[in-house]
């Protein structure tokens, strides 16, 4: 039975473990893809600053992605940038790429 329950606080511990690493992975892309974002619209850098952090808010709304999809298509178009939903959802894309692989060399 020892086996057995040290099995399962493994299996426990690996499954969280995989869940605070894909939330720093997350939170990191929608930075990213905020930084983008902000680029567009011509933020300053406090602004851009006070922007990422919006965008790393706005996906606790709902699981997935489309709480930031929307922020973000919301605030380009009030923006006046020329920016539609298939190129934030493959800049979004692009972003988690890239928040997986600086955390797989710099472990965020």
């Amino acid at each position: 039975m020892t086996n057995f329950n040290d099995r399962e606080r493994g299996e426990e511990a690996k499954y969280a473990f995989d869940e605070e690493n894909a939330f720093k992975i997350a939170a990191r892309a929608n930075r990213l893809v905020g930084q983008w974002a902000a680029g567009l619209m011509g933020l300053t850098d406090e602004e851009a600053d006070a922007y990422r952090k919006s965008v790393v808010q706005a996906d606790f709304e709902e699981a997935g992605h489309e709480d930031v999809i929307r922020k973000l298509l919301g605030d380009l178009t009030q923006a006046g940038c020329d920016v539609d939903e298939a190129e934030i959802r493959a800049r979004l894309e692009a972003c988690t790429v890239e928040a997986r692989r600086q955390f797989m060399t710099d472990g965020i």
